[in-house]
């Protein structure tokens, strides 16, 4: 056992010394400090590349292998070389120990201004201006802003702004007012003005705008909610009659299928009903509209007189998308319906949030995070609002999250952060775009960011 080791030991003395030992120091020629890190590559026989790395004292040691011809080269993301032995080749003998001295000097020097991190839930100022408020607010695909504002007030007119988080690239004025920007199921923004909507390009850091017919983009683009890769989903939506359907159509054999059908049965039986208390002549005239349409009389009195009155409220069912699943909240029937993107139904939970909405604040409003597909719920009571994370899974409502600031408008949730627009009450301040972070952060997933504007 001892001879072995006797031999063992031999073999490690003299491999140890058939190599020689390279100590390459590095400092700043300037201040003399040692620099760690400095990436020191060397090629034995301008074959065979290694990279090593000096340590805190700015030192690097290397085994060269005996009589081999080893040429060395140093990186750094912030020095340059301005002294080493020229040339850079290094031929050791048997047991030597070469030392290298790199002087370095440094290159990279920027100045940034200060840089203020706030924590989750504490506003920060994303955009804000002298000269105009923000009425409505979108991101590029990007990540720079889309900004409808306007100098005074509304009726004097309004105006594009592209934002990039630093400066204003690009500003167009709008012939109409605008009301506000929605995306088609594209993703594509566009403004809605009283008679129009103006689609969006961007262009060399330039925005463009062209008008489509608004009766147009209502009636073919605007029902269309979303899409996957052979099939559209859309709906019937309108806003005088208290039922829609959500269906699909497949691009591949032309053919639709109804998927879901959203019906608020108390409000339907109370809008029928409005025919029997109107007079005669309304009576007449929704006879002869239902002989020139074959649309039923009792529905031409429902939506030109019931929906007039404090009884009638706008259904409000969206659908969601987030990875492989399409969600759609019935809160008249008080299901959370789960399908495929091929439009076949999953499975289906109870939901509860939207009962007692005068006792729990509850806006019938739904957000969903444009990045990671999160689903929000927005609640408000004396002007605070609360979000609540709405569990796909589980049904279950997550801890509430309030907003900083009393009745933010155009509430907006991207990669986490919350983005509102908002101005003092009282104050002769413009109205102002500001961000919170979320207290939890969830990864980014597959979402479609088209619109839904049809349900609001």
């Amino acid at each position: 056992m001892k001879f072995v080791l006797f031999i063992l030991a031999q073999f490690f003395v003299l491999t140890a010394f058939t190599q020689v030992v390279l100590k390459v120091e590095t400092i700043d020629k300037q201040t003399k400090d040692q620099l760690s890190h400095v990436g020191v590559v060397f090629e034995v026989n301008a074959i065979q590349s290694r990279t090593f790395y000096t340590n805190r004292e700015g030192i690097a040691y290397l085994q060269i292998p005996n009589n081999e011809v080893v040429a060395l080269s140093f990186e750094h993301f912030a020095y340059e070389v301005i002294d080493a032995p020229d040339p850079k080749v290094y031929q050791g003998k048997t047991g030597d120990t070469l030392t290298v001295l790199v002087k370095m000097r440094f290159i990279k020097s920027t100045s940034i201004g200060e840089v203020v991190i706030k924590p989750a839930g504490v506003p920060d100022t994303v955009f804000q201006s002298l000269r105009v408020s923000v009425q409505d607010f979108d991101f590029l695909p990007n990540g720079q802003l889309l900004l409808l504002a306007y100098p005074k007030n509304m009726r004097k007119g309004t105006e594009l702004l592209l934002y990039d988080g630093f400066e204003v690239k690009s500003e167009i004025p709008l012939k109409e007012k605008g009301l506000e920007i929605i995306r088609d199921y594209r993703g594509n923004p566009h403004v809605v003005s009283d008679k129009s909507v103006n689609g969006i390009l961007m262009s060399d850091n330039r925005i463009q705008i062209a008008q489509l017919d608004k009766a147009y983009y209502m009636t073919y683009i605007a029902p269309i909610v979303d899409t996957t890769v052979t099939k559209y989903f859309f709906s019937n939506f309108s806003d005088v009659y208290p039922a829609f359907e959500y269906f699909t159509f497949d691009l591949v054999d032309s053919t639709y299928r109804k998927i879901a059908k959203i019906e608020d049965e108390l409000m339907m039986e109370l809008y029928r009903s409005e025919y029997k208390w109107v007079d005669v002549r309304t009576k007449l005239w929704a006879r002869q509209k239902e002989m020139e349409t074959g649309v039923d009389a009792e529905i031409w009195v429902g939506a030109n007189y019931f929906t007039q009155s404090v009884y009638y409220k706008e259904l409000y069912a969206p659908m969601f998308e987030r990875n492989d699943s399409v969600f759609v909240f019935d809160h008249y029937k008080n299901w959370l319906f789960r399908y495929t993107k091929q439009g076949e139904l999953m499975d289906s939970l109870p939901i509860y949030h939207h009962l007692q909405a005068k006792q729990t604040g509850w806006k019938k409003q739904i957000i969903q995070d444009q990045t990671t597909g999160q689903i929000y719920l927005v609640y408000e009571k004396a002007g605070k609002v609360n979000l609540r994370r709405f569990d796909v899974a589980s049904g279950k409502l997550e801890e509430s999250i309030p907003l900083y600031f009393k009745y933010p408008e155009n509430i907006l949730i991207r990669s986490n952060t919350v983005y509102y627009s908002y101005r003092p009450f009282e104050s002769a301040q413009k109205k102002f775009l500001y961000q919170e972070k979320l207290p939890i952060k969830y990864p980014t997933s597959l979402v479609n960011n088209g619109d839904d504007y049809q349900l609001k």
